[in-house]
């Protein structure tokens, strides 16, 4: 009976709303006629745009993946003598390095559009005595999203009855530690030390853990004393890709294959000496030879190329603007292949004002990757806000509750980048590290600096200002999520275990049990989310 009562009062709350929404409800997207329009088809149009800038994300992170790879892939020269003929060796050493790559790189890329639309949601409500919940529940449906159907893409990535496990377990156990630990100091700060507020020194502490993460997942790969597991590494790759996908920047260009696909030709490019190159796939053997006294020879050299690579990035620029306008052609006598291919016209099509748009990303061979890194962020931040501004919408128009929109459409829309590198990694790589590093590290950098940068932005202003502490909207919701969240991620780890114990590897394996784990972990997911979604709503 009180049950019953209270599912009346559910559904009489969110019918008020509803109403409020019909009456009140003046904001619109796009132009003024908007209000104008029955309620359920502007919230159909409306949940086409979220969709349709879900998109957008996936289209930049192809970019933004392929800027990435470049920048880690980034070598350094190191000049040393050799004790033997007492000649100066030269040998390239890797920029950054390969754990720091993933936390870091790969897990705050990829994590970007929560860690925006958080931060972009936090200056809208500075000010305001209350945290919006916008960001929260779209970081923690984010770490839900990346466990368990993420985990199950990367499953059955392999090919069929390839296996591919985790070289570096240290590694993964400090990063799966302080991924465990982010959510546990979420919960103690949210009901246990300060309940329902979050004050200056809490954020700031939150934020300065993603720190201590950097430092304690460097020293197990380092395998520092006292400070590391002693755990051994095996298999694990030299390059972050594999070696026949490998390229490097002075290699002869197709201009008419994909703008940014390098092919190589390996017989001239075996001699070629450059301090900025990547360690090329025909480099098995490091150089020895006498370095000149002066770097004219390196300059020299440099020169040589400038124009050459000036040349090559335009051509490639330009290719870009020239994809993103370029239509399949439909030619073909099978009808089948007709059908297909009409599909992916209209496909092109749907995702032609994204192409075009994000062919203004520079190359990614300008400054090592960096220039279109930066810009596929800023890019990631500006579909991010559009987002806010639609879920806005919708919530205003359906009378739904934001943190429910958050945690289920906007965690998914925007983890779509993490899903898709890790699918990548998972597909390229020869081993497990980097696909699961980026989940288990992604969910780290959503608490640490999704959650920990916007609540320091507005504890600071309300400490000068108000001299008060932050108040959380909806803190039993999110508490009651993390509670949630912990149990059904014990499960999802427990049967990564379990793989590695009877098959040696957590990712591939026989079709049949992949794709049982896949399922299983989709479950869990949908458990998550039902249970959140009941709570917030008031229904348990």
């Amino acid at each position: 009976m009180a049950l019953e009562t209270q599912n009346q009062s559910a559904g009489s709350k969110f019918g008020l709303l509803n109403i409020l929404g019909r009456e009140r409800c003046e904001s619109y997207l796009l132009f003024h006629g908007e209000t104008a329009l029955d309620n359920g088809f502007r919230t159909f149009l409306y949940f086409l745009a979220l969709a349709y800038c879900f998109f957008g994300l996936s289209a930049i992170t192809a970019r933004f993946f392929r800027s990435m790879e470049n920048v880690v892939k980034h070598s350094r020269k190191i000049v040393e003598v050799d004790p033997d003929t007492n000649t100066e060796v030269i040998r390239y050493e890797k920029v950054w390095n390969y754990a720091i790559a993933d936390i870091s790189l790969l897990a705050f890329g990829t994590s970007f559009p929560q860690i925006s639309l958080a931060t972009i949601d936090a200056i809208r409500n500075i000010g305001n005595l209350y945290a919006g919940g916008l960001g929260p529940g779209t970081l923690v449906g984010s770490a839900a999203f990346d466990l368990f159907p993420i985990h199950a893409v990367c499953v059955v990535a392999p090919k069929a009855g390839e296996l591919k496990k985790i070289a570096d377990l240290g590694v993964w156990i400090v990063e799966l530690f302080w991924s465990f630990w982010a959510y546990i100091w979420l919960y103690i700060i949210l009901e246990v030390w300060t309940p329902n507020v979050i004050t200056l020194w809490e954020a700031l502490v939150t934020v300065l853990q993603y720190g201590l993460l950097l430092i304690h997942a460097y020293a197990q790969d380092k395998r520092w004393s006292y400070l590391s597991l002693p755990l051994g590494r095996t298999e694990r790759p030299k390059e972050w890709v594999p070696e026949e996908i490998t390229s490097s920047k002075h290699q002869p260009i197709d201009y008419e294959e994909y703008s940014e696909i390098l092919q190589v030709d390996k017989d001239e490019s075996r001699n070629v000496v450059d301090i900025f190159s990547i360690h090329s796939n025909v480099e098995t053997d490091q150089v020895y030879h006498k370095v000149p006294e002066t770097d004219d020879a390196v300059e020299f050299s440099d020169k040589n190329f400038h124009s050459e690579q000036d040349f090559n990035v335009a051509a490639l620029w330009k290719r870009q603007f020239l994809d993103a306008i370029t239509l399949e052609s439909l030619e073909s006598r099978n009808m089948f292949s007709i059908h297909i291919r009409l599909a992916r016209t209209f496909w092109e099509i749907l995702l032609a004002p994204w192409r075009l748009l994000f062919a203004f990303v520079p190359p990614y061979h300008i400054a090592h990757g960096w220039v279109a890194f930066i810009c596929s962020l800023i890019f990631i931040s500006g579909i991010a806000y559009i987002v806010t501004k639609i879920t806005d919408l919708i919530s205003c128009v359906t009378g739904i509750n934001a943190y429910v929109i958050a945690f289920t459409a906007l965690a998914s829309g925007s983890s779509w980048p993490d899903l898709v590198a890790s699918k990548i990694a998972a597909e390229r790589q020869t081993t497990a590290d980097s696909a699961i590093a980026n989940i288990t590290c992604s969910n780290s950098v959503n608490i640490y600096v999704g959650i920990g940068v916007p609540w320091l932005i507005d504890t600071t202003y309300n400490f000068f200002v108000y001299r008060q502490p932050l108040r959380i909207e909806n803190a039993e919701g999110l508490s009651f999520s993390l509670l949630v969240f912990f149990a059904t991620s014990v499960g999802c780890i427990g049967v990564l275990v379990y793989r590695r114990l009877t098959l040696g590897a957590e990712l591939g394996g026989p079709r049949i049990w992949a794709w049982v784990t896949c399922v299983y972990f989709m479950l869990l997911w949908l458990i998550f989310v039902v249970l959140s979604s009941l709570r917030v709503s008031g229904f348990i």
